[in-house]
């Protein structure tokens, strides 16, 4: 690890981990530079990048004495966070991602809130999207209030912030001891822990624009899906465990080649429920189902007819599932099966929807006696 001057203790300091992000490094912490609140140190970890991402960031460290530069042997997002985390010394903490846009008046905005209401650890922002080139897709994010977690809904309704858009009480962060290895989920737990000490706030306005790719690692895989469903979920089973008073869950750093290693939803499901009860096997297998679904509606997952078949299977054991909860778990399948249905999968739609196959045979069936008393 290298770094640039001795650290000065700012109001806000900013972590933006970047791994290969010349094309976008620049613009991203520009706009961090150019916010109304002067009074920041912007922390930049490097994490193995390979491309010229370093050289971009040494010749913006150069130019400005508040980027201060990490380099890291490649470790992932979680370590790179923790990295960049362990130097952090002022009061507040902001996310910031390499590839995103800052307004200037994001940190103003945040900083007011957090002032003002000294029992929220962390607010949020909405922001506007735009695609890998920088252009305006047309929508955003329409997030605003108190987060209402539901850790027993299907799938577990999150506490859900913006992470790229996050601003954090250091204190606080550290009382729980930073990010952990939950696998495409690290926010999503670092939410759940935080509902522990404070409320969690969105604002309403919109305060920056997030860069969504065709390739990025929520959308790449049906693999990333089933492993962002699953660990997802299992962030949930842990908030409930400290609610009870029971051992937390152990998140280790190897998680993602074991579940990678798995492969199906099923082998992941399998590796992940080693240490749980039955009850809460249960709940992550219909949960991590529904989130699956869930995800299926804006992310160009896949499903192959396993995937569908445990879906298809899920839900019968929750007997204390609301009747909005079925409402709304049967339109996401149902979305999902006619989409799978416009790809031609029509096993995929029968193991999905059971049912379907029935009816079908059924028609089938009149169809084909019909056919018959004619002939006679």
């Amino acid at each position: 690890m290298d770094g640039g001057a001795s650290p000065r203790v700012a109001q806000i300091d900013v972590l933006i981990p970047a791994y290969n992000a010349e094309s976008t490094i620049e613009a991203a912490v520009a706009s961090i530079q150019s916010q109304t609140v002067r009074d920041i140190r912007i922390i930049v970890v490097n994490d193995g990048s390979t491309d010229r991402t370093q050289e971009v960031l040494n010749r913006i460290a150069a130019n400005d004495e508040r980027v201060h530069v990490l380099t890291t042997a490649n470790g992932g997002i979680v370590s790179a966070l923790n990295t960049g985390l362990a130097i952090c010394n002022a009061e507040y903490v902001a996310r910031h991602d390499a590839d995103d846009l800052a307004y200037p008046n994001r940190f103003e905005a945040q900083l007011d809130f957090l002032q003002s209401k000294k029992e929220y650890v962390a607010v949020g922002s909405n922001v506007r999207h735009i695609d890998q080139h920088g252009n305006p897709i047309g929508t955003q994010s329409r997030l605003y209030g108190d987060v209402q977690p539901n850790p027993d809904w299907l799938p577990s309704k999150e506490p859900y912030l913006m992470h790229p858009f996050l601003m954090v009480r250091l204190d606080a962060i550290r009382k729980v001891d930073g990010y952990r290895n939950v696998v495409h989920a690290e926010d999503t737990d670092l939410y759940w822990r935080l509902l522990g000490l404070g409320r969690l706030h969105n604002l309403r306005d919109i305060h920056g624009e997030y860069r969504i790719h065709s390739g990025s690692i929520s959308s790449a895989s049906i693999l990333n899906g089933r492993v962002a469903a699953v660990a997802s979920q299992l962030a949930a089973v842990s908030y409930k465990r400290r609610l009870q008073g029971l051992t937390d869950l152990d998140f280790p750093s190897r998680l993602r080649g074991d579940y990678e290693r798995a492969k199906s939803l099923s082998g992941i499901l399998e590796f992940a429920g080693q240490s749980l009860s039955a009850d809460e096997r249960l709940y992550l297998r219909d949960a991590t189902a529904a989130k699956l679904l869930s995800l299926m509606e804006y992310r160009p997952y896949v499903p192959d007819h396993e995937d569908c078949m445990l879906i298809g299977k899920a839900f019968s054991g929750s007997g204390s599932i609301t009747k909005q909860n079925k409402r709304e778990i049967g339109r996401l399948k149902g979305k999902a099966a006619l989409r799978l249905l416009k790809q031609g999968k029509l096993s995929c739609v029968f193991a999905l929807q059971p049912s379907f196959e029935n009816i079908a045979r059924a028609c089938a069936s009149n169809f084909k006696n019909g056919l018959l008393k004619r002939k006679q």
